[in-house]
């Protein structure tokens, strides 16, 4: 019995709704500016509050708003239904290798958060419950989905890949193509029934599926008791994991007292010359506050690798100890990947920001191992790339 299923009614798009994940912005003006730009975008209805028209409505009032633009956008031809499929998926850009998924149904009740906990898919890493609520409340009022989780499948991924990679390459002409921040271009196929559809299903349950963005909805998905979610099962030869840094809008002590703090805990602390970029491997991470960089070797704490990634140390010893934070405080700012480090200091240097945490991106090695004893990863300290599109296609809820 397979745990990955064809989307029992999708919407899928015409052309000019993808979007960015509404978790991938640092910045929420950068979310009205694109909705402004392109009122067809699916951010609009994933951050109802954010879109132009909406400004100044809570994210729950504003979810009428959201339920009304996705009308709209199934009304004039921005989306078109299909029945019992599976959607292949290509990411290309110049100069990179294509990557390769699988838009699909995953059953919920897979999930999998602890070792003693049965199921094919593991959640990795602590969530914000927030988050969680806002997406339990936008699945209820649309009853659709549209942004999908990114499962790794980590049992018959290379299988999967060329699967994948031959199935699109006789696919003929792509049902929409879309162009990202990135210049990356994403293009999906329809597969409907038949023995090509039941072998790539096959293949993408084959193994552990491991949650490499969408933690946050598939808890949702748990919460609001959603028999499956919407996913895109890709392969460990289509992503890479990238820096995953942190920005503080405002410290709770001066910057001297910070460093005075940190080497009270044992830290090592050198100033950096030059610009301050993300370290080139784990064990140092690099701070930038007031104007100056600092190489910072954090101590190493009881516990094993887990409690000992950088992204960890910095929660506890940094956020927590030396600041007196909590994760999820509004001050804390979790940039991904697609911000280089010179955006990181530059907010800084604008006032925006007081404090700038660059850290290595965590290895492969750890990821896997971490998951492999269905421990939890800090929060947010995987940015895989690339990202899988939300708005491309959309599962309904009500079949």
């Amino acid at each position: 019995m397979t745990v990955v299923h064809p989307i029992a009614r999708a919407w899928i798009t015409t052309g000019g709704t993808g979007a960015q994940n509404y978790d991938e912005f640092a910045d929420d003006a950068e979310i009205t500016a694109i909705i402004e730009a392109n009122p067809h975008s699916a951010l609009g209805i994933e951050m109802p509050h954010r879109a132009p028209e909406s400004l100044g409505k809570s994210f729950l009032d504003a979810l009428p708003d959201a339920v009304a633009r996705l009308a709209e956008a199934k009304a004039d031809g921005s989306y078109t239904p299909a029945e019992q499929v599976v959607v292949l998926y290509r990411i290309t850009a110049p100069g990179e290798e294509p990557a390769y998924g699988l838009f699909a149904m995953v059953d919920t009740d897979q999930i999998s958060t602890r070792a003693d906990e049965p199921g094919l898919v593991i959640r990795n890493e602590d969530v914000f419950i927030a988050k969680v609520r806002e997406r339990v409340a936008l699945a209820e009022a649309l009853g659709h989905l549209l942004s999908p989780v990114l499962l790794l499948q980590t049992g018959r991924g290379d299988e999967l890949h060329a699967a994948l990679a031959a199935a699109t390459e006789t696919a003929g002409a792509p049902a929409a193509t879309d162009v990202d921040q990135a210049g990356r271009t994403h293009a999906i196929w329809l597969l409907g029934p038949g023995p090509e559809q039941d072998e790539l299903t096959a293949l993408a349950a084959g193994g552990e599926l491991v949650v490499a963005d969408g933690n946050h909805r598939s808890l949702a998905a748990q919460t609001r008791g959603l028999p499956r979610f919407l996913s895109v099962i890709t392969t460990p030869a289509s992503v890479a994991i990238q820096p995953y840094n942190r920005l503080v809008s405002e410290l709770t002590t001066t910057p001297a007292e910070l460093l005075d703090r940190l080497r009270a805990a044992g830290a090592q602390l050198s100033p950096i010359d030059g610009p301050v970029e993300v370290p080139a491997a784990g064990g140092t991470v690099h701070l930038y506050l007031a104007g100056q960089g600092y190489a910072v070797t954090l101590p190493h704490v009881d516990g094993g690798r887990l409690e000992n990634l950088d992204h960890a140390l910095v929660e506890r010893l940094v956020l927590r100890d030396a600041l007196g934070l909590d994760p999820g405080d509004k001050r804390i700012t979790y940039v991904g990947g697609d911000y280089p480090a010179s955006w990181l200091t530059g907010e800084v240097d604008a006032g925006r920001a007081e404090l700038a945490i660059l850290i290595a991106p965590v290895t492969v090695d750890d990821f896997v191992a971490v998951n492999l004893a269905r421990e939890k990863m800090p929060r947010k300290s995987t940015w895989f790339t690339p990202k899988a599109r939300g708005g491309l296609v959309v599962a309904e809820l009500s079949h």
